[in-house]
């Protein structure tokens, strides 16, 4: 077993990332049986969260208070180390990156980082076209096990070099490595920038 198929609870295997919920999934019938980058802008339902992954839109509802309030806990902590030390951007939630093409995937974050010396001048208006250096997902209850790993190893294909995944229902999270390392952290935890962010770290207690 793969370790990417060891992030839920022992003894638990997950759906596999290729089998998503079909319920996510924009009808066929109001959309081309593939959509690109712009499509998903002007296809865009109102008040929902969308992403395209391979051609294909997922669409799920607002992200609920304990999503949220874990989400912007940690874009602050994150947000003031960065300006402190004058190290790039932080995005907030739902900031599209266009990672592939032929098909089109575009994935949206919680909160990403992205250093100075890779954000092009003048910063780009739509979806950017490259991946952050670091990556954040903040689980919600309906979130499937298939579809974070999918969403993980999409982050890493494309360039991301760190990804935390957060999980407030066991108050505790994965960091996962461009080298293919994965790290569990309980709440006792320490979440460290490691090359990406040097110097920062937060005890994953602080975020709940």
């Amino acid at each position: 077993m793969s370790d990417f198929l060891r992030y839920f609870a022992p003894g638990s295997v997950p759906d596999q990332p290729s089998v998503p919920d079909p319920t996510r999934y924009i009808d066929a019938m109001t959309a081309p049986a593939l959509l690109t980058a712009d499509d998903l802008v002007r296809l865009q339902p109102p008040h929902k969260r969308t992403e395209l992954v391979r051609g294909r839109m997922i669409v799920r509802g607002p992200a609920g208070f304990q999503h949220g309030d874990v989400a912007m806990t940690l874009s602050l902590l994150i947000g003031t180390f960065v300006k402190k030390h004058n190290l790039g951007r932080i995005l907030a939630a739902e900031t599209g990156f266009k990672l592939f093409t032929d098909p089109d995937t575009v994935r949206a974050p919680d909160v990403a980082f992205v250093s100075h010396d890779r954000i092009p001048n003048p910063m780009p208006r739509g979806f950017a076209p490259f991946a952050p250096d670091l990556a954040v997902e903040v689980l919600s209850p309906d979130d499937r096990p298939g579809e974070v790993l999918e969403k993980v190893a999409d982050w890493l294909k494309a360039g991301t070099r760190l990804v935390w995944v957060i999980d407030p229902e066991r108050r505790s999270a994965r960091a996962y490595r461009e080298d293919g390392t994965i790290e569990m952290l309980p709440e006792s935890g320490v979440l460290d920038g490691e090359e990406v962010l040097p110097g920062f770290t937060c005890e994953v207690r602080e975020l709940f």
